[in-house]
């Protein structure tokens, strides 16, 4: 297993399979990358993950961009190793089209981006008029057991955190035989104007929960209601201390933390000298600081 200096396994691979992406999110920030090059290829791709996965780790996180703007984004799945998890991170907009797919060739999950119930909102957020096909992509997901799905929410102050108890209140119409979708609230980082912490609605939520989940992945608390799941992902100083996850960019860098600049080229290599890539990068994780 890898293990960087500081005694944290490398269990977590999230990927990201191309830069390009069908929305304007207001807060992306593109999972890190800058000046970005050429998207890797379906072989690249698969053979940095066979690498990862030959060294222990035991889930991948497939991410764009928006990966299902790929048109070989079902071949992508069908060809990763046998991972303990596949899971993809999407917008949903093109979700209902492929998620039967998806799950036959061995997708287990998704995480799906929903900031907003509301069409003019999430118009707002996101530059499209697309809420209602991201719902029906929710639908077809949950249908097709790409479950548990995680809705992932960007809180945002004056903009739609209001809208918590809505969101998890639309959760329950999937959570009738157990908890298939779970409301992650995320906080957001670096947009000042929109910055909200999180803090005093964990509480609320903890004095409400019947079962507190602390999940070892940057120690995250999940909170069980009945037929309700909240899960809180908010900077602290636990945060990268538990972290097991490193990433690569759609052109085929290795970072070893989402918030540095450092990076790793892995684009093209094969055998021992992307196993010896990928060992520089793990030693050169360290913990976040400002």
């Amino acid at each position: 297993m890898l293990v960087d200096r500081f005694g944290r396994p490398i269990k977590h691979l999230r990927i990201s399979v191309t830069s390009k992406c069908n929305m304007n999110c207001i807060y992306c920030h593109n999972e890190g990358m800058k000046n970005v090059g050429e998207d890797m290829s379906l072989d690249e791709i698969v053979e940095i993950c066979k690498a990862f996965h030959s060294l222990g780790v035991e889930k991948v996180k497939i991410t764009g961009g928006e990966p299902l703007v790929r048109r070989d984004i079902v071949e992508i799945v069908a060809e990763m190793p046998k991972f303990r998890e596949v899971s993809m991170v999407t917008n949903g907009y093109y979700l209902s089209k492929f998620a039967e797919e998806l799950k036959e060739v061995g997708l287990d999950r998704v995480n799906v981006s929903l900031d907003t119930l509301n069409p003019e909102t999430y118009r707002f957020i996101t530059g499209v008029n697309g809420l209602e096909k991201v719902l029906n992509g929710i639908e077809s997901a949950y249908n097709a057991g790409l479950t548990p799905i995680k809705l992932n929410m960007v809180v945002m102050r004056g903009v739609n955190d209001h809208e918590i108890e809505d969101i998890l209140s639309y959760t329950t119409k999937f959570n009738r035989n157990g908890i298939n979708v779970i409301l992650q609230l995320i906080e957001i980082v670096g947009f000042d104007e929109y910055y909200i912490p999180l803090d005093d609605i964990e509480e609320m939520f903890k004095r409400l929960a019947k079962i507190v989940i602390t999940r070892n992945l940057h120690a995250r608390r999940q909170y069980i209601l009945d037929d309700r799941a909240v899960e809180f992902v908010s900077f602290h100083a636990k945060f990268c201390m538990h972290c097991t996850r490193i990433r690569v960019t759609a052109d085929g860098k290795l970072k070893p933390c989402l918030m540095s600049d450092v990076e790793v080229d892995v684009k093209g290599l094969k055998g021992e000298e992307l196993f010896r890539a990928i060992k520089k990068a793990v030693v050169l994780r360290e913990p976040f600081s400002k």
